[in-house]
């Protein structure tokens, strides 16, 4: 059974930084693109940012580039989203999810649907 466990959130001042940790388990790690998500009170769940299983592709949305990095350590089983320039908009609970790439043409999953494992989310707060 996949889990994925979330940890690293907290509360920041805008400018601040945090890292997000998610260690992933019960899964063949290097065959599935790493993604994060960001859900606000009373809005849709966000795309953040991927990183494909092999690492060579990483993909932010346009409001986190530059600000935020995602990154994987494949022998520890963990994807990070480094988060600097924090702003209070960026204030949200962070999933971040695991999509099974099969082929390497395979597109690159953006949309919640595409991936089928979740974490249970970590709430990060950034005070103006």
């Amino acid at each position: 059974q996949v889990q994925l466990v979330e940890s690293g959130g907290g509360l920041v001042q805008a400018g601040g930084s945090l890292k997000l940790s998610c260690a992933a388990s019960g899964l063949t790690f290097t065959r599935y693109d790493m993604g994060w998500f960001r859900q606000a009170p009373g809005k849709e769940r966000e795309f953040v940012g991927v990183m494909t299983s092999s690492g060579g592709t990483t993909y932010h949305t346009d409001s986190v580039k530059g600000r935020f990095t995602i990154s994987r350590d494949d022998a520890r089983n963990t994807v990070y989203l480094q988060m600097n320039a924090l702003k209070p908009e960026d204030t949200a609970v962070y999933y971040c999810a695991a999509a099974r790439r099969y082929y390497s043409a395979n597109p690159i999953p953006s949309k919640p649907e595409s991936f089928g494992s979740w974490g249970q989310g970590t709430q990060v707060t950034v005070s103006s």
